[in-house]
């Protein structure tokens, strides 16, 4: 792997476990509730100077990544619930580097974006734990994807976090921002 594909995929690419059982999917839902505290403690202390220091050349700033993770995961909420009430939810995929280059995600205070992630991964602590195991095999199809269950969703989001959180986390290793 090149060192930018490192940096781009801190934690590899996402790889979906087909053979997730209950046990897996309660420690999933546990880890979605503590997203939010690794976030947090990602950036805390950090200067407007470093939050605008892109997590590697021709990457997102750290900013960006902040608000792109409520931004992303509200979407994946809104799959979720569209998933449990429609057959095979036909998802729409937003233009997520477009949305990054907005005024609100290049300059905007990160403290809303935090607080929103924080609230926003309760809610979906919260539907997780309702669902029974044949919920977890509902579909919804998505663009990137095909038709893919709600395991896959789950996984892929908590993926998404850990990877956003990594960019965070390596670029302030690697500049000995600790």
């Amino acid at each position: 792997m090149s060192e930018i594909s490192t940096l781009q995929y801190p934690l590899g690419q996402f790889r979906f476990d087909p053979q997730t059982c209950t046990e897996q999917r309660q420690r999933l839902i546990r880890e979605y509730g503590i997203f939010p505290e690794k976030l947090k403690a990602a950036v805390e202390g950090l200067t407007d100077e470093q939050l605008d220091t892109p997590y590697r050349p021709g990457g997102w700033t750290v900013r960006q990544v902040v608000h792109h993770l409520p931004e992303s995961h509200m979407n994946g909420y809104v799959r979720l619930k569209l998933a449990l009430t429609e057959e095979n939810h036909k998802a729409v995929v937003a233009d997520e580097a477009a949305w990054a280059e907005l005024n609100d995600s290049r300059n905007g205070p990160i403290a809303l974006s935090l607080e929103l992630f924080r609230v926003l991964q309760q809610r979906w602590v919260v539907a997780l734990q309702t669902l029974s195991d044949p919920d977890f095999e509902r579909t919804m199809w998505h663009p990137a994807w095909g038709t893919v269950s709600l395991d896959y969703v789950v996984q892929s989001y908590a993926w998404h976090a850990r990877h956003h959180i990594a960019h965070i986390t390596g670029l302030r290793e690697r500049m000995g921002w600790l």
